[in-house]
């Protein structure tokens, strides 16, 4: 462990601190001189690299133990990230269930249904970026979610080696907005395995219930699962960017006889009819 990740992990209280009102307080930042200034002391007070223990507050994940950067961990905490994605989970995870969540990121998603599937059912977490798979197995460990799988991989059309683009943690300190890229130079850039879920289902179960949260490469990811669609008919929560997206999605899902609807405006749910 880094020094700077030793010492923050020591200074837990201010971290915790930090937490829990560093976004009432954002406005600060944009303050002429005093904005700089707040900048210098937080970064001083809680290094980027620091990381601490919370317990998640409200909602269905209340209760659920994360391991959370006080920079971006306000919504964790109090349980208010992605509403109508906790929603529709509740509404249709069930015990026993199969959950998939593709692009797990730290693993609120993965954490809520491994609590919502129970022991008899299961969760398998893709997570691409090697750092942020580390995370979510430690956040998957203090819950002590035995039935939670973490596959260190991405989700594609097809199984083989992609180039993965890793956002920098001053830009986004989860490393949320990582994705597939087509090979451009510069950046952080990595290489990483993939595969398809109709490939990775041939030697397991399928899913009942697939989450995707994959930055732009949901078409990709579907077009590696037309077995999985056609046979299992998993529910399907996705995240969208752009319309032209939702319309190709919501066409092909038509077609195999789902009905889509819109779980808010960048969320489009699928449930076998």
């Amino acid at each position: 462990m880094s020094p700077e990740r030793t010492s923050a992990e020591e200074n837990g209280g201010i971290a915790r601190i930090f937490l829990r009102y560093a976004q009432a307080f954002a406005w600060v930042r944009n303050v002429p001189v005093l904005g700089p200034a707040a900048r210098w002391a937080s970064g001083k007070l809680v290094p980027r690299g620091t990381l601490s223990w919370v317990q998640v507050r409200h909602g269905v994940g209340a209760g659920l133990w994360m391991r959370v950067n006080p920079r971006t961990g306000g919504q964790t905490l109090q349980g208010t990230g992605e509403p109508a994605v906790q929603d529709a989970l509740q509404k249709n995870l069930r015990p026993g269930m199969i959950f998939f969540d593709l692009g797990a990121n730290i693993g609120f998603f993965s954490l809520i249904g491994a609590r919502l599937v129970g022991a008899a059912g299961r969760v398998v977490s893709f997570e691409a970026d090697p750092e942020i798979a580390a995370r979510l197995r430690e956040n998957v460990a203090k819950n002590g979610f035995e039935h939670v799988a973490v596959e260190q991989r991405a989700v594609w059309s097809e199984p083989r080696m992609v180039t993965f683009a890793r956002v920098d943690t001053a830009t986004s300190p989860d490393r949320g907005q990582g994705h597939v890229s087509s090979g451009e130079a510069g950046g952080d850039v990595i290489s990483v395995e993939a595969v398809s879920l109709d490939d990775y289902c041939r030697s397991g179960p399928a899913p009942d219930f697939i989450k995707c949260d994959v930055e732009g490469a949901e078409i990709e990811v579907f077009r590696g699962a037309k077995c999985v669609f056609a046979e299992k008919r998993p529910i399907f929560l996705c995240e969208l960017h752009g319309e032209e997206q939702r319309r190709m999605l919501t066409a092909e899902l038509s077609a195999l006889g789902y009905r889509c609807t819109d779980c808010d405006a960048t969320h489009l749910l699928a449930l076998p009819q």
